[in-house]
């Protein structure tokens, strides 16, 4: 039976480490905290408390040549790529990591990440398919930082690039949904050019969020 590693035991790894506890796999769960490895030791018979960014203190947890090792560290983007950077000289095969931006993503992956997960983000594109269809719901609180965002483009997006509206928000918000023609669409390439009557959906944080919602009402 394959030996799953989980670093980082906040509401996303801990939801996979006990899923996948569930399902019969051999599990180490880790994190720094001691109240979460407390938490998940009633799923997890290998749990513990250590520095994830510890060559040596992966190395004596076993974490060493495994198959899949799931990093899922929050917002502190130096400890996961020194994690990923101690996992990978430990020989483990297929690391899967949690990012909080592109930008994080795309060192990750640089760095020989096996795939990038996005949980925010992808949980945020559910939300806006069950939101879709209700226009009169146009903010929504994602988490305490993050927030969504649904409106019809108004005159100073006409003929923009996804990707030149991303920028003008320092590239803190992300478009998740375009409806154009009638018809939603959840992978939108970022050269596409928004036309009169497309409605927009973004997630970002809530403060970059919350000036563009200032900036489209204010021409509506």
């Amino acid at each position: 039976m394959k030996t799953y590693a989980v670093i980082g035991l906040g509401k996303f790894g801990f939801n996979i480490a006990k899923s996948l506890a569930e399902q019969g796999a051999d599990i180490i769960a880790i994190d720094n905290d001691p109240h979460k490895i407390q938490v998940i030791s009633e799923y997890v018979e290998d749990a513990l408390i250590l520095d994830s960014t510890d060559i040596k203190a992966l190395q004596e947890a076993g974490v060493v040549g495994l198959d899949t090792v799931i990093i899922s560290i929050g917002e502190n983007i130096e400890a996961s790529i020194l994690t990923l950077m101690a996992l990978k000289e430990l020989d483990n095969k297929n690391i899967i990591a949690k990012a909080i931006t592109l930008t994080h993503g795309e060192i990750l992956a640089r760095l020989g990440a096996f795939k990038i997960i996005y949980p925010e983000r992808e949980s945020a594109r559910k939300l806006v398919e069950n939101l879709v269809g209700n226009v009169v719901i146009d903010q929504v609180d994602f988490s305490s930082t993050i927030k969504i965002a649904k409106f019809l483009v108004t005159k100073s997006l006409l003929g923009k690039m996804i990707q030149d509206i991303e920028a003008m928000f320092e590239n803190e918000i992300h478009l998740i949904a375009c409806k154009t023609r009638d018809n939603w669409k959840f992978d939108v390439d970022k050269t596409y050019k928004i036309r009169e009557n497309d409605m927009l959906a973004f997630i970002g944080k809530k403060t970059f969020i919350e000036k563009l919602r200032t900036m489209t009402k204010s021409e509506s």
